[in-house]
């Protein structure tokens, strides 16, 4: 079985694995989360030194997928009768395979992209549950593995109170991008400014991440990996969007006008100039494939639903659909560096900003875990039409962050203190918890004010 040569993190992940599988019961585990994030370099890294067989779903017949999965079993069982086994039904090939298993540890079954496997085949899920609540759950031969990248079809096929599976999963992992903390283990030997670059382009997608070649700078990579059209990084997102979408146009749209600032219903509608009814239906699937988010500003007051505002939740996409996707004419007629000077370079660090925003959200809840804080919190921003603050902290032990985050090199720390202030008197406080003002910068500054914490970046690390 091929393994990736260099696997970073996933400890927990895998220690869920190892333990399902040393168990002395059924195994029934969904693995999910977006594209990209790394669910199939997981499993395969669990599977590297037992037997057992993994199975790669794809858009295609019932019959097509049955057959393939059987000659694969025929090959890990060392019985080539299982790959002439003529039938297009699923149970019948798994109760084969479960047959003719020909090892003395555990039959590991993973099927991956696991949505397409039962979109040619929507008896699985009820076959599965026979299988499971008959013999599987009853013995501890079996550890089966339902991959996905469609987090709403998963949420809904495999773990809805309407699916047959329903209760029956021994364990969930929901895959996550990597932390930034994580994420500066792929360019150990960036400074920490250029790894968080790295980060605020890649985010925690592992494969973005190795795409950027550590011996080039984060300004040549952007150059050389994503505004050369040959390269993967170019076409990346426009072929997302094809693999699990329709009307891809619209949705090219929408990207666009929210890569650039948050905007509500009316302001995509606008944008875009698309129908306002039918933009629900655009932004649920997005949401489904974990591409946007809605946010809310943070406050202890109930929120208006006209105060949600919609945002790219994934940093690559931002970043695309930011600066290529608007100027692919341009990029086209030129040379990848000329398009950085032109395009990119005048507007980057502006751009990286906006994104150290969202990092310092991120990392105020490790600062949390640091500070050892035990009540529960909400972090965000929060904005209305008189004032808008960087990020909040709002913690349920009556304590309140307010936080101003400078990328910037030169900070002034007696005006910036003063406009938090200023802030704190318009932001709605009405329980009138103790506040704390934070000031997250990029370069070490010394702090004359009590009053102010201040949070350099090497600190965050």
């Amino acid at each position: 079985m091929v393994t990736p040569l260099h696997f970073i993190g996933r400890e927990k992940e895998l220690q869920v694995l190892e333990n399902a599988y040393g168990g002395r019961a059924g195994s029934l585990i969904p693995i999910y989360g977006r594209r990209r994030v790394g669910k199939t370099e997981l499993i395969l890294r669990f599977m590297r030194d037992k037997p057992g067989i993994y199975f790669f779903g794809k858009k295609g017949p019932a019959a097509m997928q049955v057959g393939e999965f059987l000659k694969i079993a025929a090959e890990v069982c060392g019985e080539p009768l299982l790959a002439t086994c003529a039938t297009d039904n699923w149970k019948t090939a798994l109760r084969e395979v479960q047959k003719h298993w020909p090892h003395k540890k555990r039959l590991i079954i993973a099927l991956d992209e696991f949505q397409w496997i039962a979109g040619s085949s929507p008896e699985l899920p009820s076959q599965l549950q026979e299988l499971w609540d008959l013999d599987w759950s009853r013995n501890n031969n079996v550890m089966l593995l339902l991959c996905g990248s469609f987090i709403g079809f998963m949420e809904r096929g495999i773990l809805g109170r309407k699916c047959p599976l329903f209760g029956r999963r021994t364990a969930t992992i929901l895959l996550q991008p990597f932390t930034y903390r994580e994420s500066v283990k792929f360019h150990p030997r960036y400074s920490r400014i250029d790894q968080c670059a790295a980060y605020f382009i890649c985010g925690g997608i592992p494969l973005y991440l190795k795409q950027f070649d550590p011996a080039l700078s984060v300004h040549q990579n952007i150059a050389q990996k994503i505004l050369d059209p040959n390269q993967v990084l170019y076409c990346e997102p426009d072929f997302l969007l094809k693999e699990e979408l329709r009307e891809v146009q619209q949705y090219h749209a929408i990207l666009t006008a929210v890569a650039s600032r948050r905007l509500n219903q009316q302001g995509v509608a606008r944008d875009t100039h698309l129908d306002p009814r039918t933009l629900h239906y655009y932004f649920r699937q997005l949401q489904q494939l974990g591409y946007i988010r809605v946010e809310t500003p943070v406050q202890s007051m109930p929120v208006k639903r006209t105060q949600q505002l919609y945002l790219l939740n994934d940093s690559f996409l931002r970043f695309w659909f930011y600066f290529v996707f608007p100027n692919m004419s341009q990029i086209l007629r030129n040379d990848p560096a000329q398009a950085f000077k032109q395009l990119v370079e005048p507007h980057l660090d502006a751009y990286y900003g906006t994104c150290f925003d969202l990092f310092c959200r991120e990392a105020l809840a490790d600062l949390y875990q640091k500070e050892k804080v035990t009540a529960s919190f909400q972090i965000g921003q929060y904005w209305d039409k008189n004032c808008q603050i960087d990020v909040v902290g709002l913690r349920n032990d009556h304590h309140l962050d307010l936080c101003e985050c400078k990328w910037k090199g030169s900070v002034n720390l007696t005006q910036l203190l003063q406009e938090l202030k200023n802030k704190q008197v318009r932001y709605p406080n009405p329980r009138g918890a103790s506040v704390q003002y934070r000031a997250f910068v990029k370069h070490p500054v010394k702090n004359k004010h009590p009053e102010l914490t201040v949070h350099a970046l090497e600190d965050l690390f």
